[in-house]
Formats: C-alpha cells, sequence, structure tokens
C-alpha cells in the first residue's frame, strides 16, 4: 500500500533538503501534533544512534546536549550549523575480518561492517561526536548514495546533498587477523559532469548564514577541476567562515595558492609538494612556517603518524609526542585529528588546547579497528596523557 504524501516526503527518509522550504505538515498544528512528530523523531535517532551515541548524549569533552530541530535535522544549541564539511569524493567503507589473505583460494570473512567516508564525512562524523554542530555536504548517486545518506544522518549530522549520475564508490578493507595486518582498496570514484560539481560548490555558496569553519577534505575524483578545493576555500571566504583543508597533490598545491586558514598535510603530503625530506623538527617547522609567512596558510598542522604532530604559526610552535599506545587501525587517524582541532576551534579552545584535543582523537583513532573513528569516551580518556612542548624560539 502506497503511503500517503507527507509520510513520504517526513517519514524516515526526511533530511535537510526536505525541510527547507518544504512546510512541514505539522508545523500549523502546533500542541499534540507537534509533539507527537517530535517523539517519533526521538525514537528513531536513538534506534541508530551509533554506538555509544544517542541523541540526548552528553559529550564529556564538550558537555553539549543534542537534541532535533524541526528545521534542519540534528544540531547542538545553536541555530546554525557551526562547522560545514565538503566532501567531493565520498564512499562507503567495508571493513571485514578474514583468517588470511592468499590468493586463488576463496577467503571466508566476517560479516561486513558499513560506514560513511570519505574525508570530509569522516571529519564531520567526528567532530559531530565531540561536540560540534556539523552539516555535511556531499554528492550521491544510485543506491549506495541512498545508503551513504541514510548512514550521515544515522550518526546525527545534518546533510545537504546534490545528485550525481554514478553510483558512489565503496573501499573495502580486511583485516587479517593472524598478523593484524590491513589490506586497504581504494577506488577512485566515477567521473562527475560538471554541473555536478557545481552543484556542491552552490550548495556550499547559498548557506543562509555562515558558518564558522568550512572543512573540505579527501580526494578528488576524476572530471572535477584540480583546483576544486581553492574553489572551496574561495567560496569559505566569501562566507566569512574559516577555510580548512586536508588534501594531496595537485589540489594541494592549487589550495596553497588560494590561500587557507588552516592546513592539515601529513608528512609525506608536504615532503612531494614541497619536492624536499623533511627529516629533522626543524626542517618541518621551517617549511610549515614558509608556508604561513607566504599566505598560503594560517595554521599549519602537520601530522607524523606514530612519531605525533607539530602545529606552526607564522610566529609559534608546538610538539606533540606520540602516546605509548599499541595501534589495532591507523585507518581514519588523520581526519579523526582533523575533526578534533576543528570541534574544539569552534566550541572556543585555545589554540594549543584544540591541539591536544585533535592529538587524543588521532590517538583514540587508532584504538578502534575497522573506519569506525574515534570514540569520545576514549578521547576524554586519553586527553590529559597527552603531551604537548612548545618549541624553543631558536626553531620559530
Amino acid at each position: 500500500m502506497e503511503r500517503p504524501e507527507h509520510q513520504r516526503r517526513y517519514g524516515r527518509e526526511t533530511n535537510l533538503n526536505t525541510f527547507q522550504g518544504a512546510g512541514h505538515p505539522y508545523e500549523a498544528r502546533p500542541g499534540i501534533w507537534f509533539r507527537k512528530w517530535i517523539s517519533q523523531q526521538r525514537q528513531f535517532a536513538q534506534f541508530f544512534a551509533p554506538d555509544g551515541c544517542d541523541n540526548d548524549q552528553i559529550i564529556p569533552i564538550f558537555k553539549k546536549k543534542y537534541f532535533y530541530r524541526q528545521d534542519c535535522g540534528w544540531h547542538g544549541s545553536g541555530d546554525l550549523a557551526e562547522i560545514v564539511t565538503l566532501t567531493i569524493n565520498p564512499a562507503i567503507d567495508i571493513f571485514v575480518n578474514v583468517g588470511r589473505v592468499e590468493p586463488t583460494r576463496k577467503l571466508r570473512c566476517s560479516p561486513p561492517k558499513r560506514d560513511p567516508g570519505g574525508g570530509g564525512i569522516n571529519v564531520a562524523r567526528v567532530a559531530q561526536r565531540l561536540g560540534g554542530d556539523v552539516t555535511a555536504i556531499y554528492p550521491t548517486g544510485g543506491q549506495i548514495g541512498k545508503l551513504l545518506q541514510r548512514l550521515v544522518e544515522r550518526e546525527n549530522i545534518a546533510s545537504l546533498v546534490t545528485p550525481s549520475h554514478v553510483e558512489t564508490r565503496e573501499n573495502f578493507t580486511a583485516y587479517e587477523e593472524p598478523t593484524g595486518e590491513q589490506y586497504r582498496f581504494v577506488l577512485p570514484g566515477s567521473a562527475l559532469h560538471r554541473a555536478e560539481w557545481e552543484a556542491v560548490l552552490e550548495r556550499l555558496a547559498s548557506l543562509p548564514a555562515r558558518p564558522k569553519f568550512v572543512v573540505a577534505s579527501g580526494s578528488v575524483p576524476p572530471g572535477v577541476p584540480i583546483d576544486f578545493f581553492a574553489r572551496v576555500a574561495r567560496h569559505a571566504k566569501a562566507l566569512g567562515a574559516r577555510a580548512v583543508i586536508d588534501t594531496s597533490g595537485e589540489a594541494l598545491k592549487a589550495a596553497l595558492e588560494e590561500g587557507v586558514s588552516v592546513l592539515k598535510p601529513n608528512l609525506i603530503e608536504l615532503s612531494e609538494i614541497l619536492e624536499t625530506p623533511l627529516d629533522r623538527d626543524e626542517d618541518r617547522i621551517a617549511a610549515c612556517r614558509k608556508l604561513t609567512r607566504e599566505g598560503c596558510a594560517e595554521i599549519v598542522a602537520l601530522t607524523l603518524g606514530e612519531n605525533g604532530a607539530l602545529l606552526v604559526t607564522a610566529d609559534r610552535a608546538w610538539r606533540a609526542l606520540p602516546l605509548p599506545i599499541e595501534a589495532v587501525s591507523t585507518v581514519g587517524a588523520g581526519d579523526s585529528f582533523l575533526g578534533g582541532l576543528v570541534a574544539a576551534l569552534a566550541g572556543g579552545k585555545p589554540l594549543e588546547e584544540a591541539f591536544r584535543v585533535a592529538v587524543a582523537a588521532a590517538s583514540a583513532a587508532v584504538l578502534t579497528p575497522g573506519t569506525g573513528l574515534c570514540q569520545p569516551v576514549e578521547v576524554e580518556r586519553l586527553l590529559p596523557k597527552v603531551r604537548i612542548e612548545e618549541l624553543a624560539r631558536a626553531f620559530v
């Protein structure tokens, strides 16, 4: 039996796009009807909330309570998302355990775990868990794209989606149980038409009010110009927001020419675009400072894998020492770092304290198998153990 029109429009698939300008059927009927609708949405969110998080959870680090807003889905206490993430090459990440990876033979795997993925979406997942008000912008295509949107909104993140003529991609990670090795298969994403990637930028440009941060993270799929992240930074500046970029290669070079507020490369990415080895902290700081003084970035957050991280501005530099933990999975550590950094900055934390949260989030992520990213309880546990040192002025 076909559902009534209002159920099709405002039922379980409801998202940010549905509410904007649509006119909700309970909108003009205050009282019991609206209370009933809110109750239904809360029950839905509690049923689908990710592990360890529900709609009334108090985030331990930032003490922020979440609730459902009629007009645009899940948000915190503010009227507009403080953080907007943009993912031009989203994916669904599939994770399985396997006894041993061998050629030719059939490999019997565990039931798959599916998570929403792509750099910006991962940043949004972490920022939301740590108290940030987040909206995610991304294109979707086909049945996989519909599943991606449901998975994103299941994590209490409002979506602004644009249509794509191609199926959203999938990535696959297999964890070999006897050795602890991970095998990651990352698909490139299908080519987008010009109108499709331009629609993503238009979503950003047409935001009704400015966010504090616009975060663009991840790879660039075929058909999208290499300066796409530079265009995102340009739109962020026009909105009066701070542009945060995490990408690599030529896309990163183009973004630096535009200039951004926060840049988060890893050591390999920074070495590649500068075409020089960066083996010592002195060299790394000098390279980051060069970017800040040339106007490429106000802040450079350089992640060093198992060796910790650096945070560099035009006149200050901090070093985070690695925590003595045994990594289970390195998948999503960089995205967790950036999500923690932006959530803390948006929440009013000083730069050094935001750096501490970022390191705790990245460290918590490596304790989580697969593509689960960091969990707030682990971030809170690790936060007091993070050691941050301001480096000597000789390096500055």
